[in-house]
């Protein structure tokens, strides 16, 4: 399993990283979410260069062009409601990808919220058979409602190739991912923290990615 933490490198990324940490920062849900949103596209670039390409003729007014095209089937899954803006950078990049969503959300099983179950109730998908799937959610904490998202949407199809990309993940997911995945499945992050609290959450990391987009619930 191949793991790109674009953390290691020096890019923009970064810039974007250190805004969406500051507390002061997230006080301003339309950054943050633009933010999400640009990482998204950055990363839908890098990840872009791995895909299989054909050479096509275009007709110019001029004469005939050829030109290196993507020729993967590309499906974009999401996992509401956090992975919405992030899904969207992608979409901006990979705008004749076929979309699929997923409605999965921790539920905590115990009052002093240590312990974490993950509930599926939506699913929307094309044809995932033969494709090449990019789960793009923002956190990637326990992967626990990455792994069920991913085995709702098996239901649909089998995919040739699976990515799995993310804001921030945390070691604890990463290792999750490579247990519940297939063996070739690449993980993309832009960065990989510390680890995880005793509430699930990724430490240092920037909080609750849909609270932050989208505000608090109840």
């Amino acid at each position: 399993m191949e793991i790109i933490d674009f953390s290691k490198q020096n890019s923009i990324i970064n810039k974007y990283m250190a805004e969406m940490r500051d507390k002061d920062y997230q006080s301003n849900r339309l950054l943050f979410r633009n933010n999400i949103m640009r990482v998204g596209e950055l990363i839908a670039y890098e990840l872009s260069k791995t895909l299989n390409y054909e050479t096509r003729d275009v007709q110019t007014p001029l004469g005939t062009a050829k030109v290196n095209v993507p020729t993967d089937k590309l499906v974009l899954g999401t996992i509401f409601r956090a992975g919405l803006p992030f899904h969207q950078g992608f979409l901006n990049i990979f705008d004749h990808a076929g979309n699929a969503f997923v409605s999965a959300y921790r539920e905590y099983e115990d009052k002093e919220h240590t312990k974490v179950g993950i509930h599926v109730e939506y699913l929307a998908t094309p044809d995932l058979n033969n494709a090449t799937l990019l789960i793009v959610d923002p956190m990637l904490a326990t992967g626990g409602s990455m792994e069920m998202g991913y085995k709702a949407l098996l239901t649909k199809g089998t995919p040739k190739k699976v990515h799995v990309v993310c804001v921030m993940a945390s070691p604890e997911g990463i290792e999750h991912i490579r247990k519940t995945f297939p063996e070739d499945t690449t993980i993309w992050c832009a960065a990989i923290d510390n680890g995880l609290n005793e509430h699930k959450y990724i430490v240092p990391g920037f909080g609750d990615a849909g609270d932050l987009c989208y505000g608090g619930k109840i």
